[in-house]
């Protein structure tokens, strides 16, 4: 699932050339904006059918803690 996961993350952000971690602070990812902020909610929606609300979003920094919001709203 976590594979599945960066890679989902990866092509929404359309990162290239390096290889995401699971700890990793995607907040600090220079691809990261407020476009990259609507397209992550628009891709865990049609991936995983999760809403996660952009005021929750605050509060997550990395994307373990991403995934682990995703898993808990299933």
């Amino acid at each position: 699932m976590k594979e599945k996961f960066l890679e989902l993350i990866k092509e929404t952000l359309e990162i290239e050339g390096r290889e995401l971690a699971i700890e990793d602070k995607f907040k600090d990812y220079e691809e990261w904006d407020s476009l990259g902020l609507l397209s992550v909610i628009a891709a865990i929606d049609e991936e995983y059918g999760v809403v996660i609300e952009g005021n929750k979003f605050k509060d997550i920094e990395t994307l373990d803690q991403l995934l682990d919001e995703i898993n808990k709203s299933k």
